[in-house]
């Protein structure tokens, strides 16, 4: 009898070139960030900045950001409302799994994070081991188009600004697959604007600087839409971000792309969206 045929992870040279990117990403706006309370994200920041921390040096401007990135995945989290105790998420593009491990403290899920980093999926689960949460989050190289989990076995997914990333149809085709009915998908993400009618050079920069590939606004809802998803929220945080890009931009961890954002955001073709979708 044959066996079965096991998938690469990795299956086109794109995806190829994300993986190698992500495996040698050693950027200080990450790292520095995560060593304020050990909590590693790779996400934007939500919210005021105390402007006190412009004289205090970059220590304070460092943990002011951090604070405003955890903020972010705290709002995130609030849109999956009720998760049942022991219930079971996944968080699509876990990075160095920050938001995972908050998921594991708020709700007492279990939690399984899927990357196609190696090095971040090694990191991850050196984190959980620390934290003594091996055996509820755990951290897996899996590609989040299609994953080998078990059909309905998930409460929830998430997905923190890494859809840019993917073929949409693909991953809410995935994400139906596992998400029981009456489950809920949360997305914060960057998409342009459709009114524009293509991307502006901002956001071609940014595409470039991450080599990801950012959707129109449009495509979320089609693709949602085709899949069996029915928003329950949509929420324009492109205001609450701002903020923290003009702090990034004064800090020691600023990486050139802070003027591309801003500039997208305040000009209007770039939105930064937070979408909550019911599976049905």
């Amino acid at each position: 009898m044959a066996s079965p045929t096991v998938k690469p992870v990795l299956r086109t040279d794109y995806q190829r070139s994300v993986a190698d990117y992500w495996n040698k990403e050693k950027d200080p706006v990450n790292i520095k960030l995560g060593e304020v309370d050990g909590l590693y994200h790779h996400h934007y920041g939500l919210g005021a900045y105390d402007p006190a921390v412009l004289g205090m040096g970059d220590e304070a401007i460092i943990a002011e950001m951090h604070r405003l990135e955890t903020a972010q995945a705290e709002v995130l989290l609030d849109a999956f409302d009720d998760v049942p105790l022991g219930g079971h998420l996944m968080d699509g593009g876990s990075g160095r799994g920050g938001t995972s491990f908050m998921a594991n403290a708020r709700f007492g899920a279990q939690v399984d994070g899927v990357s196609i980093s190696e090095q971040q999926v090694a990191f991850a689960n050196n984190q959980a081991r620390e934290r003594g949460v091996a055996d509820q989050v755990r951290f897996h190289f899996k590609n989040m188009l299609d994953t080998g989990f078990e059909t309905g076995s998930f409460n929830g997914i998430w997905t923190n600004e890494t859809t840019m990333y993917v073929d949409l149809q693909q991953l809410y085709g995935e994400f139906a697959r596992l998400i029981a009915p009456g489950g809920r998908y949360v997305c914060i993400t960057g998409c342009y604007n459709d009114l524009t009618g293509g991307r502006s050079r901002a956001v071609s920069q940014i595409d470039q600087h991450y080599i990801c590939n950012i959707h129109p606004r449009s495509e979320y809802f089609k693709a949602l839409a085709d899949n069996g998803f029915v928003p329950i929220s949509v929420i324009d945080l492109t205001p609450e971000t701002i903020p923290y890009w003009e702090l990034r931009a004064k800090s020691s961890v600023a990486t050139g792309i802070e003027d591309p954002f801003l500039t997208a955001y305040k000009e209007g073709s770039f939105h930064y969206l937070l979408i909550a979708a019911d599976r049905v």
